[in-house]
């Protein structure tokens, strides 16, 4: 177990995945409480459920959830700097549904819908999964923790 706990936290020390993280880490969060909890102007799971099942995401529920839970729990691990990438992965490819399930037919710019954020974050979620949270994170504690024994 613990092996797998250190190979899930291993990341390279820096701080440049801070600000990143925690950019992110917010947006991420924010979103997925739309989806989950109707907080900051969001439609709540069953809005947001009824919304999937309409553009063909079906079960709406099941992916409204799972969308909503990847965004908002994975933000949150992203703020804390807590197994980051499993948490990038898992936002990665939540992103590429949503660029290419919601926004891909509108072209790239947002201002008609289209994927240029979704593709932003996309990036983000990559760049975290390859690099790790860095050194001002959980992770980086754990992994100190795991290769001391």
């Amino acid at each position: 177990m613990t092996t797998l706990l250190n190979k899930l936290t291993t990341t390279t020390a820096g701080f440049d995945t801070l600000s990143v993280r925690l950019a992110a880490g917010v947006i991420f969060s924010a979103h997925g409480a739309q989806k989950l909890f109707g907080w900051f102007g969001g439609y709540g799971l069953e809005g947001t459920a009824g919304w999937m099942a309409s553009i063909g995401l079906a079960p709406g529920t099941l992916f409204a959830a799972l969308a909503g839970g990847a965004e908002f729990f994975g933000g949150l691990l992203l703020i804390v700097g807590l197994l980051v990438r499993p948490a990038a992965l898992v936002l990665a490819f939540t992103m590429l549904v949503a660029l290419f399930w919601v926004h891909f037919e509108n072209g790239l710019f947002m201002s008609n819908n289209g994927y240029e954020f979704a593709l932003a974050l996309l990036a983000v979620s990559v760049a975290l999964l390859l690099r790790g949270a860095g050194s001002f994170s959980a992770d980086r504690l754990l992994q100190a923790k795991f290769t001391a024994q």
